[in-house]
């Protein structure tokens, strides 16, 4: 992970975000048929995301999770691909919620979704709003700018220096956990492609048995990951 301030380190991000992400991931239903082989990112046919909202997606994620460094960054994991297939799916429109009033922009969010609006909603409406506060502070929309600019932008929209509605006020917040999803999530949801996230940190992912390795301390899990589907690393 880049490092923005307020913002973990990449290596104890990367560590500490596993287990509660990669496991909540088990929980889904072993069904899933197998997923087919992915297309580049060039060629992805988008579910939800238009063409500036897709550019950001892209910019974003690459900046919380980028490519320099000794593991796989967002792009190589496809986190896009996951966030699009969430914003397209019940994810998105919130399908299982509880999204009656009242909602307090005020309160914090501990105490719940303090928005009308659905994930796909706020993406939808943040977006702009961001991309325009970019252009008129950086000269650019956030996919536009280098690097450093996009630090410093994501690290302004992070601490609420940028003017956005009540309504998306929590916009980096639901982009990170997002992200940090996609790039632990099972592969059959579209990112960690190749189970490289896996890999990079050790995770097995879903092995059926571990009933003998609960006891030997300090000794290395010498098999690879397996997903839902069957796939191994």
């Amino acid at each position: 992970m880049t490092d923005i301030p307020g913002l973990p380190s990449r290596r104890s991000f990367l560590k500490g975000s596993a287990a509660g992400v990669a496991l909540s991931a088990l929980a889904t239903s072993a069904s899933a048929e197998k997923a087919e082989a992915p297309v580049s990112l060039e060629d992805y046919k988008r579910e939800f995301l238009n063409d500036a909202e897709w550019a950001f997606v892209m910019a974003a994620t690459a900046r919380l999770i980028p490519s320099e460094g000794d593991g796989p960054g967002a792009i190589e994991a496809r986190v896009p691909v996951f966030i699009d297939r969430q914003l397209a799916g019940d994810y998105g429109s919130a399908e299982d919620w509880y999204m009656e009033g009242p909602h307090d922009a005020s309160a914090s969010p501990q105490l719940g979704w303090q928005t009308p609006l659905t994930p796909a909603e706020v993406y939808r409406q943040a977006i702009p709003a961001f991309d325009a506060w970019c252009s008129k502070t950086h000269g650019d929309v956030f996919a536009g700018l280098a690097a450093s600019q996009q630090d410093e932008a994501l690290t302004a929209l992070q601490n609420g220096d940028v003017e956005l509605q009540p309504e998306v006020r929590d916009f980096f917040s639901i982009l990170l956990a997002n992200t940090k999803e996609g790039y632990f999530a099972d592969p059959m949801y579209g990112g960690n492609h190749g189970m490289q996230s896996w890999v990079y940190i050790g995770f097995p992912g879903a092995r059926a048995a571990f009933r003998e390795w609960p006891e030997r301390h300090n000794i290395k899990y010498p098999l690879g990951p397996v997903s839902i589907s069957g796939e191994r690393a």
